[in-house]
């Protein structure tokens, strides 16, 4: 009887290592998917007196892309972002994250601008209420203002063809 637990709890720990084979632990599943993004009034990371506000897309889907300059991902993922903005299908915002404005803007005149609009989210405020983990993550938002995909970490030509394009074709943007 002594040994019975020890084993039970030993068998118990082995199924719940074994069930965990074979995830991908990248994937962590949103509980914010299908429910209204949040909304914000930010300044505008290339002109401060301006404002980017999320009902300025209203009626349209757009793409919500959390960076920062300090993020190493965030640099690796930027030729994709690049690449998507030349297609001109839906808006892309970026969502600066805690970052230092003059070292944002540096990097964006450096690698290049995809955004139709960066909002500045220095207290990381409005992150928080999206959800974020850590930078990069890239929501999909429909024209009714609810979220239809997450993506945590960096965008990838596979993502926005297997994810992004097919969600994009059932709203009816080709």
């Amino acid at each position: 009887m002594r040994y019975l637990i020890p084993l039970l709890l030993f068998l118990g720990l082995g199924v719940l290592l074994y069930a965990g084979l074979g995830k991908d632990t990248r994937r962590v599943p949103s509980p914010l998917i299908d429910k209204p993004a949040a909304t914000f009034d930010l300044p505008e990371l290339r002109n401060p007196a301006q404002r980017v506000v999320s009902k300025q897309f209203a009626g349209k889907p757009w793409l919500l892309n959390v960076w920062g300059s300090w993020c190493v991902a965030c640099q690796e993922e930027h030729p994709v972002l690049l690449d998507y903005a030349k297609s001109k299908q839906i808006p892309l915002v970026g969502l600066n994250w805690k970052d230092d404005d003059a070292t944002a803007l540096r990097w964006l005149a450096t690698l290049g601008d995809p955004y139709d609009a960066v909002a500045v989210d220095a207290e990381g405020r409005v992150a928080i209420d999206f959800g974020v983990y850590g930078a990069p993550e890239t929501f999909l938002i429909d024209a009714n203002g609810v979220i239809r995909f997450k993506q945590i970490g960096p965008l990838t030509p596979e993502v926005i063809a297997s994810e992004i394009t097919p969600r994009l074709a059932a709203m009816g943007v080709q």
